[in-house]
Formats: C-alpha cells, sequence, structure tokens
C-alpha cells in the first residue's frame, strides 16, 4: 500500500517490512548572475524551504557557471538548456548579449516553458536596465520585478 500526503513524504507498506521513503518537494530556483558571478537575483519560485537546502541549491547553482561559460561559446544561441545535472536536478541556462546569466535549477521541466520563461524575464530585465539609476552589476530589489518573475514561472512552469 502506498500513501502520499501534503508534505510529499511517501510511506511504502508491505506485508514483510515496512520502508519509508522521502520524496523532496518540487525544485524551482531562478537565479540571474551579472557580469562579475555576482548574483544580482534569487528567489525560489515554490516558496520558502530549510536553510540548508537553499544552501544546497545556490551552491549548485554558483558551481554551474563553468558549464555555462563553456557552453555559451559552443552554441549560437541565448537559451542554453541543461548544462549541468546533480542528484537529478537539472540546470538551464540562458545568456544575454551583456554576459549576464539566467539560470533554473529544476527537476525536470518542459524545455518550451523554460525557453519562454527566460524569453519573458528577459524582457522584464530589459526594463529594470532601462532604469538610469540601475547598473548591470546592482541587485535587482524592485517588489514589481519578482511579483512579475512569480507569475510568469506559475503560468509558465507550473
Amino acid at each position: 500500500k502506498i500513501s502520499l500526503d501534503k508534505e510529499y513524504s511517501c510511506s511504502l507498506n508491505n506485508s514483510r517490512s515496512k520502508t519509508k521513503l522521502q520524496m523532496s518537494a518540487p525544485t524551482l530556483t531562478f537565479v540571474i548572475v551579472g557580469q562579475e558571478d555576482h548574483p544580482i537575483y534569487e528567489v525560489d519560485l515554490t516558496g520558502p524551504k530549510e536553510q540548508q537546502t537553499q544552501y544546497l541549491h545556490q551552491f549548485v547553482l554558483h558551481s554551474s557557471l563553468d558549464a555555462v561559460d563553456e557552453q555559451m561559446w559552443l552554441s549560437k544561441e541565448p537559451h542554453l538548456k541543461v548544462v549541468d545535472r546533480f542528484n537529478g536536478l537539472n540546470v538551464t541556462a540562458f545568456v544575454t548579449a551583456g554576459n549576464t546569466r539566467f539560470l533554473l535549477l529544476h527537476d525536470g521541466r518542459s524545455d518550451d516553458s523554460i525557453r519562454s520563461f527566460f524569453t519573458e524575464v528577459y524582457e522584464l530585465y530589459l526594463r529594470v536596465l532601462l532604469n538610469p539609476f540601475h547598473t548591470p552589476t546592482t541587485r535587482i530589489t524592485s517588489r514589481e520585478f519578482d511579483r512579475k518573475v512569480k507569475l510568469l514561472a506559475k503560468r509558465l512552469l507550473g
């Protein structure tokens, strides 16, 4: 008998043995990394996580920057698809003309929906850059930008 509850934990009961399996919650973390490899925007699109999990996601995304740098010279497209994998999680990247990298850590989403998400976020990012008081290395702290990114993720990535 298999039962699944709201906290995404799964228990498997067998007549011979009782085993408890833990399924992880869905993963969807988005980061914009500036030209100097500093994150200028970060958001966990699936809700708050414990601090250790957040640090792990940040580490995986930051360590994938080398793979992004290698792939961006091999492709003519800004959307680089999956550039790195870690424990069943994929890192998908998008590189702008100004060498700003968009990274999405996910647990297996449709490539078309990720491409649409990156394209829409890129348009939002360009609007932020049009602000004369914003530089490409300044952190994005706009609540409106954050709200729109979360709405796009909900609409396009589920």
